[in-house]
């Protein structure tokens, strides 16, 4: 069912400027909620909302869901406490409205109601699934009544999911990489294909080498196994990890490490592949596309990385501080770099020639800036049974 605000246009002009009455609302669960009149203090109900609130509206950050990001954020937001649990953290912080974001499962909505229930609280749950996430942001922009701001996302989102989308069209389905994913310091956790942790890996189209054992969860996986798929890229979620890829002697066969294709996934302040799979893995877009696509665009990851930072998180990184965030994940030996916007223009541009739109317009959708936005969003997949996992895309 869709996510709407049933509510007259002059309630929605309202809205935009922060001031919006008692409204009636569907979420992406199908919950039918009441909004307060004013909509002050958000309480993340998971690490993927606490980036979404963090984005959109930080002042209305109420706290961290579970603990406090890494480096890189501004000290007055890095300094927000750690709410803790549901609902004891709601009935101790006082929020007007508690936010989660993630695969919308009869689970979850069921804990909403329950949370809901308890503290008389609205708990609104939306679908951030990296397809949806340029829609999911303007509605909840509009929602919050930060509409302006969630179209400058909404916009920045559409343009990293279109560039991957068109190296894909590029790409020949035969020279697909074949990738591993490893999490934890010892490597042998990975994520399976239509799992959130996934996601990114799902939409640039590569070979997951662990798709043989099923769709939608976290699996331990050996040694043995990874050796016997033998894949031509290995990303590391833990610096532990991708330190023993180079220097542990039983990794040295490994098509990958043989290669030089062993990269570390960025995590601060939050991660570019998961940890969370939120809003944070638009600039994972951008840096997997420069790995598992070089040779037909590649942007220039250090700039996309500067204007992600400063856009989504509000900081302007140092050199310094992208030789640390990047040295040990960039591609090794690429050729010079080309603007992510030059690659769009190409992507674009009519046929026949003549000239390309806007880097941020995607075809058959308005251009980014527009206003009169139905309050309407795409029916969140909802599995049959709790834990199921999401039909493909």
């Amino acid at each position: 069912m869709p996510f709407r605000l049933t509510v007259a246009c002059a309630a929605l002009l309202l809205a935009a400027a922060g001031l919006a009455r008692a409204a009636e609302f569907t979420d992406a669960a199908g919950r039918r909620l009441v909004l307060p009149d004013r909509i002050g203090r958000i309480l993340p109900a998971g690490p993927a909302a606490d980036v979404l609130v963090f984005a959109l509206a930080p002042d209305r950050l109420a706290g961290w869901s579970r603990a406090r990001p890494g480096a890189y954020l501004p000290p007055r937001y890095a300094r927000l406490p750690v709410a803790g649990p549901l609902p004891e953290a709601a009935t101790r912080l006082h929020p007007d409205l508690i936010l989660d974001a993630g695969m919308v499962t009869p689970a979850r909505a069921a804990f909403a109601d329950q949370v809901q229930q308890q503290t008389g609280i609205p708990y609104v749950l939306v679908d951030d699934s990296i397809s949806r996430t340029p829609s999911m942001l303007r509605h909840l922009g509009a929602l919050l009544g930060v509409a302006e701001r969630a179209e400058d996302l909404a916009g920045y989102a559409e343009v990293a999911i279109r560039a991957m989308r068109g190296r894909l069209l590029i790409e020949p389905a035969d020279r697909r990489k074949r990738v591993y994913y490893g999490r934890r310091s010892d490597g042998l956790e990975t994520a399976l294909p239509g799992s959130p942790a996934a996601d990114a890996l799902d939409e640039a189209g590569v070979i997951n080498v662990a798709a043989g054992l099923g769709r939608g969860e976290r699996v331990i996986v050996t040694r043995e196994q990874i050796v016997g798929w033998n894949p031509e890229i290995v990303i590391a979620a833990d610096r532990a990890f991708y330190e023993s890829l180079l220097h542990d002697p039983g990794w040295r066969d490994l098509a990958a490490v043989r290669g030089r294709r062993v990269y570390l996934e960025p995590s601060n302040p939050f991660g570019w592949i998961d940890e969370p799979p939120g809003i944070n893995r638009m600039i994972g877009l951008y840096w997997l596309a420069s790995l598992f696509y070089p040779e037909e665009l590649e942007q220039d990851l250090r700039s996309a990385t500067a204007e992600f930072y400063d856009k989504f998180y509000r900081v302007k990184l140092s050199a310094k501080q992208l030789d640390a965030l990047l040295k040990p994940a960039e591609a090794h030996g690429s050729r010079s770099p080309q603007l992510v916007s030059e690659a769009l223009m190409k992507l674009n541009a009519p046929p026949g020639g003549g000239a390309a739109p806007a880097p941020g317009y995607l075809p058959g959708l308005p251009p980014p800036g527009r206003r009169g936005l139905p309050m309407t969003m795409p029916p969140a997949p909802m599995p049959a049974t709790p834990g199921a996992p999401a039909p493909p895309k």
